[in-house]
């Protein structure tokens, strides 16, 4: 099965069911359907369409990622970052670090490749899976981001995202990374 919302009754949570939720929060999105995207460089190719003129926006690259303790991370950064994952083992105090598979992403994230999005955290708060974020979100107008599924995508703002996580008990851990730290 692919990441697209032709697929999402398969989640634990499909994409319909977290819309409405966000809308039952009064939690403000905009919403765009499109083909499916399942890499960063696929995804610029349909950025244009989302930007709102005059915001400034921040679009996402997620990792899911595991370390040598079996303990799991969604780390989501500006997307043109390349990652060095031993700098950002280092980083995060947890040493080396490797990607998870697809069965342990829809196992603790409740979805499949290509849809990795800050939202999964909805699924990933009661797997254990820890949460870390690049501040410079927190000063976008707008942070664009798949929900649950790889052919949608929601714009939000970083008000909306943390009454968001506030909602499902997430606390992000907030990265200040440097370009070596990120492998720039």
């Amino acid at each position: 099965m692919d990441a697209s919302s032709a697929y999402q009754d398969s989640l634990p949570l499909s994409s319909d069911a977290l819309l409405d939720r966000l809308r039952g929060w009064d939690l403000a999105f905009t919403y765009h359907e499109h083909v499916p995207l399942r890499t960063v460089v696929e995804a610029k190719t349909v950025e244009a369409a989302l930007h709102i003129d005059g915001e400034t926006p921040f679009r996402l690259k997620n990792l899911y990622l595991r370390d040598k303790k079996k303990r799991n991370y969604l780390v989501t950064l500006q997307q043109d970052h390349e990652i060095d994952l031993k700098a950002l083992g280092a980083t995060l105090g947890v040493g080396n670090l490797s990607f998870g598979s697809a069965d342990r992403l829809l196992q603790n994230l409740g979805i499949r490749p290509g849809a990795v999005s800050p939202l999964a955290m909805v699924n990933g708060v009661e797997n254990g899976v820890q949460f870390f974020m690049d501040a410079r979100a927190r000063v976008a107008d707008r942070i664009y981001m798949h929900p649950l599924v790889n052919d949608r995508t929601l714009g939000m703002t970083p008000v909306d995202m943390m009454a968001f996580f506030d909602r499902i008990g997430v606390t992000p851990e907030w990265l200040e990374l440097s370009q070596a730290e990120c492998g720039n």
